[in-house]
């Protein structure tokens, strides 16, 4: 365990949503926290790796204030790989607050929903149960899908399901035959299995792709029939919405 000065009080670290990619997305107390901390910690891929996370806030960074931190979580197959690279991140990150330094922690989307944040937390608790940690939620691809699209999540009694696209063929079949909505995420490396599980359950025309939801090169398309053959971001998600046909007019 990293030791601190008793007279240095332990710094807090704030786990940052983002949002999905649109910079006016960030909370107003997100935008506040990360303008506040001394140390900001961004997650990448690998070394020298580009941050989708950075990159929606990079503007409102203060370079020669702060100090922006890169951890690497690269994707393993093995999970005791992953466990020793989300220990070593904790140590990292622990050594900056028990220096009495407060800290972000950035994450695209909300920090609670399929983020390298809850790993990072778990990480943290297990090397010193009473750190501080605050979560600073943010919104989510998911929303910000719903909301470009003017699809519907959910409405009075209807049930919605929101699942990684790599489920199995059954289960993948189950929840769209079980739920009136359903979102499936991170579709880039599941996409011809999707596109052939919707097709049989005759959901195809009511199935739309969003890709980088909040950028630029965003990019909606209506007739997922059009994916095939074509690669897609891994920030790609379809949503496919049962009742009545809405906001399919409009980009």
């Amino acid at each position: 365990m990293i030791g601190r000065p008793d007279t240095v009080p332990p710094g807090t670290l704030y786990g940052i949503g983002v949002g999905p990619g649109d910079p006016e997305l960030l909370t107003l107390k997100g935008l506040r926290l990360l303008r506040s901390v001394p140390v900001i910690f961004t997650p990448v891929a690998r070394p020298g790796a580009r941050s989708y996370a950075r990159e929606v806030v990079d503007q409102f960074l203060e370079p020669g204030r702060q100090e922006v931190v890169e951890l690497c979580f690269a994707m393993r197959d093995d999970t005791a790989g992953m466990s020793r690279q989300w220990r070593t991140n904790a140590d990292t990150i622990l050594g900056c607050l028990q220096d009495g330094r407060d800290a972000a922690f950035l994450t695209e989307g909300d920090p609670m929903l399929y983020s390298t944040f809850v790993h990072i937390t778990w990480a943290l608790r297990e090397r010193q149960p009473d750190v501080a940690v605050q979560v600073v939620p943010g919104i989510s691809s998911i929303q910000a899908a719903a909301a470009v699209t003017e699809i519907p999540l959910a409405d009075r009694d209807e049930r919605m399901a929101v699942i990684p696209a790599s489920y199995e063929g059954v289960e993948l079949r189950s929840t769209l035959e079980a739920f009136d909505t359903v979102v499936l995420l991170k579709v880039a490396s599941a996409k011809d299995r999707v596109l052939d599980t919707i097709e049989e359950l005759g959901l195809t025309d009511r199935a739309v792709l969003v890709e980088r939801c909040g950028r630029p090169e965003q990019t909606i398309i209506r007739d997922v029939r059009s994916l095939r053959g074509r690669r897609l971001d891994y920030f790609s998600l379809i949503i496919i919405r049962k009742s009545a046909d809405v906001g399919r007019s409009r980009d």
